[in-house]
């Protein structure tokens, strides 16, 4: 996983707000297939996700976990995941929102040879 620039400063003045962060991306219809940011602890995760590792961000403390549904990482394992922000408001409850802002996922595929590095072949 990777971030934007942008993405990475909207996190650092989103901790100075909020405290350590997390996210979720669920698969669901609407926004639940947007990458939602809470407060760390905030969303309860389970057997039903999969942790893809830690977003380390210049300027914040403790990295900031990312997970998805595992139905969703499903889909998406077989691609390099970018977080990025965009201008709009989601309907979501993701702690950016009142910025006016949303997060959002940019995904390439993986190479074969990235591909075989994680055992995806």
């Amino acid at each position: 996983m990777s971030l934007t620039d942008e993405a990475a400063a909207l996190l650092r003045r989103l901790t100075e707000m909020h405290g350590p962060l997390m996210f979720h991306q669920s698969g669901g219809c609407c926004d639940g297939s947007s990458p939602m940011c809470y407060p760390d602890g905030e969303f309860k995760t389970g057997s039903a996700d999969v942790h893809l590792g830690e977003l380390v961000v210049d300027g914040v403390d403790k990295p900031i976990g990312f997970w998805m549904s595992a139905n969703q990482y499903e889909y998406w394992k077989h691609t390099q995941l970018t977080v990025d922000v965009v201008k709009g408001r989601g309907s979501g409850f993701s702690v950016e929102a009142p910025e006016g802002v949303r997060f959002l996922i940019r995904s390439r595929l993986f190479t074969d040879h990235e591909s075989a590095q994680l055992g995806l072949l």
